[in-house]
């Protein structure tokens, strides 16, 4: 059966440094994907307020729907845009950052329905860079 789910009954997520809502997962039946809506706000002076993260397993991709921002991944720094899509392979670190002065807005998209169980989280790079 076909499912309508408005944004504001997603299901909030508490992960750090965004605000994430999943939208569709195994909450609202779903059998082989997942889609969140995270929500990234302009950093403030002192830096990255969260780490890096990996998906173990399964890709993600991401989709900018407004603001600016780059994502840090293993494969380097990839400035983001409005209309960007970010395919993000298996098993590689990776953290979107609001580098504009507006939020920035993202659809993020997985081929499994529990993301969670899959996903590790990084404390925050010092200045060194060391994790």
């Amino acid at each position: 059966m076909a499912v309508v789910v408005p944004l504001a009954d997603a299901r909030l997520l508490s992960l750090p440094g965004r605000v994430s809502r999943e939208i569709v997962g195994a909450s609202t039946g779903a059998r082989s994907v997942a889609v969140r809506h995270v929500t990234i706000e302009p950093e403030g002076p002192g830096g990255p307020g969260r780490g890096k993260h990996v998906h173990d397993g399964f890709e993600e991709v991401m989709i900018i729907v407004s603001g600016e921002g780059v994502t840090e991944c293993d494969s380097g720094r990839l400035p983001v845009k409005p209309g960007d899509t970010i395919l993000m392979p298996a098993g590689e670190r990776h953290a979107t950052r609001n580098t504009g002065s507006e939020p920035l807005v993202m659809l993020c998209f997985f081929p499994v329905v529990e993301v969670a169980a899959g996903t590790r989280e990084f404390p925050p790079e010092s200045q060194s860079g060391q994790t």
